[in-house]
């Protein structure tokens, strides 16, 4: 019995056709891909997980606008690093963005390291981000395992399983390893970035132009849909709040500063709650679906007396200033919505 094609691909042929693609289709004219130093190639790293590229560019431009480099990034406010990011969801990127630029102040000069083991050992810098800005920007030969790379070899190399299972993601990794080149590395994983994110896409694939097609089973055997695997579903709780709106005489309203862990930390948002109260209004409500969970808050004005959770941080705003403060996004669209305030331009 013959072996599956896929397997007959050696790394000097498999690092040549996607060198080739690379040279032919890659994408060479993103934003940090211009003077791609390893803060500036950090920065959008962090940023594409789990938001696409043509949301990140506006994002990420502000961004660079505002915090050209690690050190002014490490020097500024969180509030500020925030309301930056408002938009982008995910908000821990954006502390441990903050967290992580201070460290390599303090710890490494300014300067990012130039190894694995250091790299990894920074806030929010896991395997594949380190090795995606060691490659990219160093021109290191680190391979990566990003959710496009790891489409494209779970479809090759008919990878059974959901990616999220260390079984899986080590199986995974074995694969990058092998067929990563150790000379144009950085072009490299861009072109396989750039083939998930393209021909090797998660809904109707364009394999007839892919330059893997000849040696990808799940193509030979028709099965790309089912490649790779999905998360396996369960079931997502309810959770449900009541967000306490007031607001004084001086047009001010009363707002949480989020604990800077947890969902919206760092943010501003309505206090919550503690318990059902008497002589409540209902003032709004929504639905949020978080990874985990789903919140449905209901917003209510309530006596001043009603108990709140302990040791919150609270502090009187005017609503006309609103817009300068950061907010989890239903938060921001009720409050825009209630007090008919322009939204701030998108970046």
């Amino acid at each position: 019995m013959s072996k599956p094609q896929s397997l007959l691909i050696t790394p000097k042929q498999f690092a040549e056709r996607m060198l080739k693609f690379y040279d032919l289709h890659g994408r060479k004219d993103l934003p940090w891909q211009q003077n791609p130093t390893a803060y500036r190639v950090w920065v959008s790293e962090v940023m594409l997980q789990q938001t696409q590229v043509k949301t990140v560019i506006p994002y990420y431009e502000k961004f660079m606008a505002s915090f050209p480099n690690v050190a002014s990034l490490a020097a500024a406010a969180t509030d500020d690093v925030l309301h930056h990011w408002q938009g982008l969801g995910y908000y821990s990127r954006a502390r441990n963005l903050h967290k992580c630029a201070q460290q390599v102040v303090n710890d490494f000069a300014g300067e990012f390291p130039d190894n694995l083991e250091e790299m990894e050992s920074l806030p929010g810098i896991g395997r594949s981000t380190a090795g995606a800005i060691l490659s990219l920007a160093m021109g290191k030969p680190t391979p990566i395992l990003d959710g496009n790379v790891k489409r494209v070899l779970a479809r090759v190399f008919l990878v059974e399983g959901w990616y999220g299972q260390s079984a899986v993601a080590k199986h995974l990794w074995s694969l990058t390893e092998k067929y990563t080149p150790s000379s144009r590395t950085g072009q490299f994983n861009q072109a396989m970035m750039d083939l998930g994110a393209s021909l090797c896409s998660r809904t109707k694939p364009h394999c007839q132009a892919c330059p893997l097609s000849s040696h990808c089973l799940a193509f030979q055997q028709d099965k790309t849909a089912e490649y790779p695997h999905k998360k396996p579903k369960k079931i997502i709780p309810t959770k449900q709040a009541k967000l306490r709106l007031k607001i004084n005489e001086k047009h001010q309203i009363q707002l949480e500063k989020r604990p800077p862990a947890g969902i919206w930390g760092g943010l501003w948002s309505l206090p919550e709650v503690e318990f059902d109260t008497k002589n409540v209004r209902l003032v709004d409500e929504f639905e949020h679906t978080f990874t985990h969970y789903k919140l449905q808050a209901q917003v209510v004005s309530v006596n001043s007396k009603t108990q709140l959770a302990d040791n919150i941080h609270l502090e009187w705003h005017n609503i006309s200033q609103l817009n300068k403060l950061a907010f989890p996004t239903p938060i921001k669209k009720f409050l825009f919505r209630y007090f008919q305030l322009n939204q701030p331009n998108k970046p």
